[in-house]
């Protein structure tokens, strides 16, 4: 198992996060081209997936993009963004991707910003 997948509990994959956001495969692979989703290698199978935490009933978490781009500027590739919004920081306290949820988008792209430099 990968760490990506020690961190991330919940994944879906491309044809599942089609399914849920009511669109096409190819729409899902220009979303994580464009930056808009992020996707990872997962399993025995090396299958592209979806962290599930990033789809909120039938569409993307709203404060994804923008954090997405900050993480992308300051040099993360995707893996690693996930990684990094899916591990606990005791300073927050929690997860990025939990304060995200919460609202908290300011705080986490701040420090998202912070570690490019």
């Amino acid at each position: 198992m990968s760490n990506l997948e020690s961190v991330v509990s919940e994944w879906l994959p491309l044809p599942d996060v089609a399914q849920k956001l009511d669109v096409s495969v190819t729409k899902v692979h220009a979303l994580v081209k464009d930056g808009s989703l992020l996707a990872a290698r997962i399993g025995e199978r090396n299958i592209r997936a979806v962290p599930a935490a990033f789809i909120v009933d039938d569409h993307i978490l709203e404060s994804l993009r923008g954090t997405i781009t900050v993480l992308q500027d300051a040099g993360f590739e995707d893996e690693e963004a996930i990684e990094w919004l899916f591990t606990a920081d005791e300073s927050l306290p929690g997860r990025p991707i939990d304060a995200l949820h919460a609202g908290r988008k300011t705080e986490i792209r701040r420090r998202a910003g912070a570690l490019g430099w």
